[in-house]
């Protein structure tokens, strides 16, 4: 019977308290001229100048001097960012059980909130407190980042290969030592932490989605655990991060780990998932499907061979699966994608168009795609480890998914090729039969899907701002009516935010990413007196729909007074002419990003 595994004991032993651990319970006081955030469980402590930002370790006794001050309970702290007027703080103010990891709990932030150290605002010019206002909106986005998990004493950041393998004398460092820099989300803010030395208030944040679930196998407990994390180096939003820069590095790039646990055995299966690896882009225009234009530079060979290098170096070998359509855009985008990929040795390339083969919603139509890799997906394998750290099997290689956002094919085709995996794991861990499989249990095979759907939701609120669509063709392997229902409000939601939210959002991402830098002696990227569409789509919307109700309204007249006609060419005239304009001018009319643009 399949149940909901987040308050369940692990199944693995827990382990004592990690010498590098962080501090669980803190307290935080707030006095008129510094913030003092001190371990309940007997730790450190730390004041904040509310003046000027400055980090001050504390003994004991100066943490508890003072009394009239406001005092509360944060769960972290997940570093500094330093603006125009001073510096902000961003603590965790709640939080949530997501389960366990290796043996240690894991929290889900709930909300995070930046604490102001900006008295320095007073002495700023004018256009400076206007910049320092737009920053600080920014922050407000930032604090309500969705995915954000973290562990007080456990890396999450390597995945259970990577961490098994670790030097012994390294997981006694410090969790922001140990963890791989592309997955900390809040890599640029604890810069002013470490040189600090704060090491046990040094959180490191990985987004990206944590899903577990437990169901019992030959009267035995198992837990499935999916981990995804997503990378920071090319962190954006759907439109205004795709493709790859000049470094490789691509566009909502997210490792997704599968575990299970069964009778004392652990195994791990990676997947990776990330935007095709050219220079190209979508830039919105009011139009439901932007076209993708790919940008020709001499550097596109190199930035391919840059990026698979990197994971050949990191993952071993890499079969490529890239599921775009072969016709249009899509179709000009995957044969140049195929184009490049022919230059590189040692990479195999597939390509499956999963629209054509899988229309329908015909979600079974992806075995003729597994019968093509299985043969390279076996000799890869998965890693699998007891509870005495004994490895038996290592995974060798990768299998990378992508389609256009990464988001609704790839978790389709990611979660086929997951169960496919899962089945050989449970069978060499002796809970499954030689030739069985999950897909024989309705119950468990529906905790397996329901995983995914959720795994998919969460990835898609991170990159697109809505839900995943296709979700039915995971939870039933079919499309329903209230499936299309939710996928039609998705992707109304997606297109509202691509198109008059993301390029705000995209600039608090560049800000508490570190892609831009605020400082006093770069002049404003606000005074460049252009366009403000936040001005004028409102007005030009009033037009329109204005226009539509007075042709409406003056031709239901016009057989009773011959001029309602002549009245309503003119509105309909000067209706069709703003939407001519306003269609002529659709970029202009998008929210887009003020801070860094397209890199």
């Amino acid at each position: 019977m399949a149940t909901d595994a987040a308050d369940e004991a692990p199944l693995l032993a827990e382990e004592p308290l990690r010498p590098g651990a962080c501090s669980r319970e803190l307290e935080l006081r707030e006095f008129r001229d510094r913030y003092v955030i001190r371990s309940v469980d007997g730790g450190g402590a730390f004041a904040v100048s509310r003046s000027n930002g400055s980090l001050r370790p504390l003994s004991a006794e100066e943490a508890a001097a003072g009394s009239d001050c406001r005092v509360s309970k944060i769960y972290g702290v997940a570093g500094v960012i330093r603006l125009l007027a001073g510096s902000y703080v961003l603590v965790i103010t709640s939080q949530r059980d997501a389960g366990s990891y290796q043996g240690s709990p894991v929290y889900n932030v709930n909300s995070m909130k930046f604490l102001c150290c900006n008295e320095a605002i007073k002495h700023l010019t004018a256009q400076e407190k206007r910049d320092e206002a737009y920053f600080m909106s920014l922050l407000k986005i930032a604090e309500t980042t969705h995915g954000l998990y973290y562990s007080y004493d456990r890396d999450l950041t390597l995945n259970l290969q990577r961490a098994s393998k670790l030097p012994a004398g390294r997981v006694h460092k410090p969790l922001w030592k140990q963890a791989d820099p592309r997955f900390v989300w809040n890599k640029n803010l604890l810069e002013e932490f470490i040189e600090a030395k704060l090491d046990e208030f040094i959180i490191p944040l990985v987004q990206g989605s944590f899903q577990t679930a437990q169901f019992s196998l030959k009267e035995a407990p198992v837990r499935i655990t999916l981990f995804s994390r997503r990378c920071n180096r090319r962190l954006g939003t759907r439109m205004w991060r795709r493709g790859a820069n000049l470094e490789g590095a691509t566009a909502n790039f997210v490792e997704t780990e599968q575990l299970a646990e069964y009778e004392g055995l652990m195994s791990s299966f990676i997947q990776v998932r990330g935007s095709i690896p050219l220079l190209w882009e979508q830039i919105v225009d009011l139009s439901y499907k932007p076209c993708l234009n790919i940008i020709e530079h001499e550097e596109t060979p190199k930035v391919v061979q840059r990026h698979f290098h990197d994971l050949s170096q990191r993952y071993g070998d890499t079969v490529v699966v890239d599921l775009t359509d072969k016709q249009g855009d899509e179709g000009n985008l995957s044969n140049s994608f195929a184009a490049e990929m022919e230059r590189i040795p040692n990479i195999r390339y597939v390509h499956f168009d999963f629209h054509h083969i899988c229309r329908g919603g015909n979600f079974d139509n992806l075995q003729v795609l597994y019968n093509q890799i299985e043969e390279a997906i076996q000799k890869q394998g998965y890693f699998l480890i007891n509870s005495k750290g004994e490895i038996f099997l290592e995974q060798s290689g990768i299998v990378r998914s992508n389609c256009i956002d990464c988001l609704d094919r790839t978790n389709v085709t990611q979660s086929f090729l997951a169960r496919k995996s899962l089945d050989l794991q449970l069978q060499r861990m002796g809970a499954l039969s030689s030739s069985g499989s999950i897909s024989q249990s309705g119950d468990i095979s529906d905790t397996f899907k329901k995983m995914w759907v959720e795994h998919g939701d969460e990835l898609s609120l991170e990159y697109a701002g809505s839900y995943a669509l296709k979700g039915d063709l995971v939870r039933y392997g079919r499309q329903t009516l209230p499936g299309l229902i939710k996928d039609g409000m998705s992707a109304l939601s997606r297109y509202y935010l691509n198109n008059f939210h993301d390029g705000v959002r995209q600039d608090a991402l560049d800000l508490i990413s570190g892609y831009y830098t605020v400082s006093k002696g770069i002049s404003s990227p606000f005074q460049n007196g252009g366009f403000e569409s936040a001005t004028y789509l409102p007005v030009a919307s009033a037009i329109i729909v204005g226009g539509i109700t007075a042709t409406t309204f003056t031709l239901s007249q016009v057989g009773r007074n011959a001029q309602h006609f002549i009245t309503s060419i003119i509105c309909a005239g000067l209706t069709a002419g703003v939407v001519a304009l306003v269609k002529a001018n659709g970029k202009q009319f998008c929210s887009k990003p003020r801070l860094c643009g397209l890199i």
